[in-house]
């Protein structure tokens, strides 16, 4: 195996870990490991493209979905960025832990930062975790797919 298609390999892993840990660009980490694939010449130039696209996009809808689902559900940015905090201090706990606290940080930034009333939170926090999840669903299966794809390249090779 060749020193490309170990990074590859080792970036794959690491955009998958970074669809889950926000301090990693999952998808893009992902999307260079597949550069690297290209370059060993395990791959097509049609599908580094099309894979460029779909990074673009799903890292945009991550950014942009979960504040807009918050802001239909009545929340504020207070609720996306209390959902980011919380699930961040919730990675120390277990994947439960993550979600749980997304939750809970959705509501309190809610309720104690934007001052909506209880219901209201509830509704936000909803909005704001249901966003999360979905924007976090989404690159972690854009960068499973591609990590499957570098190692298919590598294992056909």
């Amino acid at each position: 195996m060749e020193a490309l298609e170990v990074f590859a390999v080792i970036l794959g892993v690491l955009g998958v870990i970074g669809s889950v840990v926000p301090a990693l660009p999952g998808p893009p980490l992902s999307w260079v490991g597949l550069l690297l694939i290209y370059f060993a010449g395990g791959c097509t130039s049609t599908a580094l493209f099309i894979w460029l696209g779909v990074t673009t996009l799903v890292t945009l809808f991550d950014y942009l979905f979960p504040a807009w689902i918050a802001k239909a559900t009545g929340g504020h940015k207070e609720a996306s960025w209390g959902a980011l905090v919380g699930m961040i201090v919730g990675i120390f706990f277990t994947p439960i832990g993550m979600l749980a606290g997304a939750l809970a940080g959705a509501f309190i930034g809610e309720y104690f930062f934007a001052k909506n009333d209880e219901t209201g939170s509830v509704k936000a926090a909803l909005g704001a975790f249901l966003g999360f999840v979905l924007g976090t669903g989404a690159k972690l299966i854009v960068s499973g797919v591609m990590l499957f794809y570098i190692i298919r390249y590598i294992w056909i090779s």
